[in-house]
């Protein structure tokens, strides 16, 4: 029996984006707040789950212009969660080192998107 594998398993900036996620919800059950800012929280999680997501559909898409779309909402959705994230540094609910890890992550997923929307737009 063949075994299904779909296109985006391949990509590295999905496998980052996948981690990144997890590490978002990681520092998210460990908040340093009485939790009662759910909104936000929510959010975080959300714009986290997103990018994944995002570079996900746009693979499964039938156009590179389409895929290129979503690949720049992934990417709005990396910069949310920056945005997020330093707005919570900020409070002090993530400390300095979790925040500073989760940048680097950001920052690396960030060029990797880059890149995989340049290399598409030169086949276009």
């Amino acid at each position: 029996m063949v075994e299904l594998q779909f296109g985006f398993e391949n990509l590295d900036v999905w496998k980052k984006a996948i981690d990144f996620a997890d590490q978002v919800i990681d520092v998210v059950e460990h908040l340093d707040t009485n939790r009662k800012h759910f909104r936000l929280i929510e959010q975080l999680e959300a714009a986290s789950t997103s990018i994944a997501m995002n570079v996900a559909e746009g693979k499964g898409r039938y156009s590179k212009k389409e895929y290129i779309h979503f690949l720049y909402i992934a990417r709005g959705s990396l910069y949310e969660c920056v945005t997020l994230l330093v707005i919570f540094k900020k409070r002090k609910w993530v400390s300095e080192k979790a925040f500073s890890i989760l940048e680097a992550n950001a920052k690396e997923i960030a060029r990797m998107l880059t890149g995989l929307i340049k290399s598409i737009k030169r086949t276009l």
